[in-house]
């Protein structure tokens, strides 16, 4: 059959099983977006508001369903706008497909009007993109970008279509058989030498420790992690990445580690002799200082990117594998040889894990006059028993979401890890509400935060989304005042947000719920009257301006090195 580039497109789109695409259009993009409009009984186009908003939502659907996001911008400022969304995902290895509009392959090179170089912009961001010239090209760019955006380590993908391409009619292939491309074969069981290696260096380990990252969430691994960890009866830490995939109510885990991890998770790490880190990078703000980190341990590191591994820290056992599988290899292997009957006993680690853990390290006290952001995020998760979807911007009220509140399953924690988004968190939500209509989603975010995508509870109101904003505010930048307080001797260089928005007023013109307290004997009754209420909701907690997320490894500090605040 002839179809179009724009037809070939959508067509590409439905039998990928895309059934949702967020986006805002433009002149190049218009053959694509009239297409998507004859089949919006099969595709549905939620309007965002910016283009990031975009990418945001695409990165939240993903990260929610384990399913490729999908965005569609328009050329020039379309695409620019789109490169923070698409660093976001590549940082966070989440699987996303930007289909940009370019303007007409003979105007390339021209400066034309809304014309940049968005395939020299964005390859350093993405896992791959594309340049399509020719239309009888675009069915199988297509096919492959979802390929490659799923499959090994996953990660955003991007494909430039000029408007005339989306107009241009060719032969349409109907798909036949698996994508397979030849210089791209990502491995995916470990292999049994070393898997069988990994499992005596456990056996043999009297202080043996977990360490998983967004990996083991990315691979839906959870199941054979929580096997292992229950089996052999280890202690686990997750990064900020990995939160979900253990339960945090599970006495094997001890909070999150890194620069605002809990004392016995970075203890553990500094004192462990088997360090086996699971779909894990080994960020900085994990490892502190690198020749201090896991100094008595022997560590096995498991990826399914080989380039991870002793990228940052040398490892004594490296597997290339998809997490899942390899964890269900080293499960069988562990069951086979009955492990742990023969295990090591590792009752005297486990007693120094929990005298470390009586220090109480994320200990605060709420008293009857300002309202402590702990508090608010604890109280929502006692409401809540843990099973909300939450998204978070970046800075102090991301950091106090990853410790106060306990997630119990994967893929209901959005946040940027690696590239640290400020905005990240209203569109992400967006994206988690549309993928999981029947599930509470609620932003964590702050007041300098929420400022910069605000304008996307527009999208919510006209999709009638019924996410919830928890706004911690403190009239600050707060995570960069903290380090002014901490290394610049409390010179407040530009992080005191003197002039914000009555947030309250601000949602109720856009025709949302707004709510505000500065009193801590009303936060439970302002968040349960926001949780209960069926449409969008704006809270504004009124917070303590200068309070500080503890425990704090300084840069350049090793882990064991921490501050633990004034009440410590």
């Amino acid at each position: 059959m002839q179809l179009t580039g724009a037809e070939i497109v959508v067509r590409c789109l439905l039998e990928e099983g895309v059934r949702v695409v967020f986006g805002y259009p433009g002149g190049a993009a218009l053959y694509i977006y009239d297409e998507m409009h004859k089949q919006e009984e099969r595709l549905t186009h939620f309007l965002v508001r910016h283009e990031q908003g975009a990418l945001h939502a695409a990165d939240g659907y993903a990260r929610v369903t384990g399913e490729v996001g999908v965005a569609l911008v328009t050329s020039g400022p379309g695409a620019t706008n789109a490169v923070t969304g698409l660093a976001t995902a590549y940082m966070d290895s989440i699987p996303i497909l930007c289909i940009s509009a370019q303007v007409p392959v003979p105007l390339i090179g021209n400066d034309a009007f809304q014309e940049v170089d968005t395939v020299g912009i964005t390859r350093s961001c993405t896992k791959h993109n594309y340049l399509v010239r020719d239309v009888r090209d675009l069915a199988r760019v297509l096919r492959e970008a979802f390929y490659i955006a799923k499959s090994g380590r996953p990660g955003p993908v991007l494909v430039d279509i000029p408007k005339d391409v989306s107009n241009t009619l060719c032969e349409y292939t109907p798909p036949d058989g698996d994508v397979t491309i030849r210089s791209y074969r990502p491995t995916i069981k470990g292999h049994m030498r070393q898997i069988r290696r990994a499992v005596e260096m456990l056996q043999a380990a009297k202080r043996p420790l977990l360490y998983t990252g967004g990996g083991v969430v990315l691979a839906n691994a959870s199941k054979g992690l929580q096997q292992l960890t229950r089996t052999l009866n280890l202690p686990i830490t997750n990064t900020l990445m990995g939160l979900g995939s253990f339960p945090a109510t599970d006495g094997r885990f001890i909070g999150m580690l890194g620069m605002h991890g809990t004392y016995e998770a970075n203890m553990a790490v500094s004192h462990c002799d088997l360090l086996v880190a699971i779909g894990a990078r080994f960020d900085d703000r994990v490892t502190g200082k690198v020749a201090d980190f896991a100094t008595q341990a022997k560590i096995i590191h498991i990826d399914v990117d080989p380039t991870s591994i002793s990228k940052n820290v040398r490892v004594d056992l490296p597997i290339v594998g998809d997490v899942r599988a390899v964890l269900e290899q080293i499960n069988a292997l562990i069951q086979e040889e009955n492990c742990a009957e023969k295990q090591e006993d590792i009752l005297r680690w486990w007693e120094q894990i929990e005298a470390w853990r009586a220090k109480n390290c994320l200990h605060f006290t709420q008293d009857d006059r300002v309202i402590e952001s702990q508090y608010v995020i604890q109280t929502l998760c006692n409401l809540t028993r843990g099973q909300a979807i939450i998204s978070t911007d970046v800075g102090q009220h991301q950091m106090w979401a990853a410790q106060f509140y306990e997630f119990q399953y994967p893929r209901h924690w959005l946040t940027s890890g690696g590239l640290g988004t400020m905005g990240y968190g209203l569109p992400a939500a967006i994206g988690a509400q549309v993928a999981r209509p029947n599930k509470p989603v609620i932003v964590i975010t702050g007041d300098g935060s929420i400022q910069m995508n605000i304008q996307e509870l527009g999208t919510c109101l006209q999709y009638r989304l019924p996410v919830k904003i928890v706004i911690l505010n403190n009239g600050f930048l707060g995570m960069v005042r903290q380090w002014q307080e901490f290394f610049y001797n409390k010179r407040y260089a530009q992080t005191d947000l003197e002039i914000a928005p009555d947030f309250v007023k601000l949602a109720e013109a856009y025709g949302a719920l707004g709510l505000r307290t500065d009193r801590p004997d009303e936060v439970e009754s302002i968040l349960r009257q926001g949780l209960e209420h069926p449409g969008t909701v704006l809270m504004d907690f009124r917070v303590r301006r200068e309070a500080n997320v503890y425990p704090m490894v300084p840069a350049g500090k090793a882990l064991n090195e921490m501050l633990l605040g004034e009440l410590l």
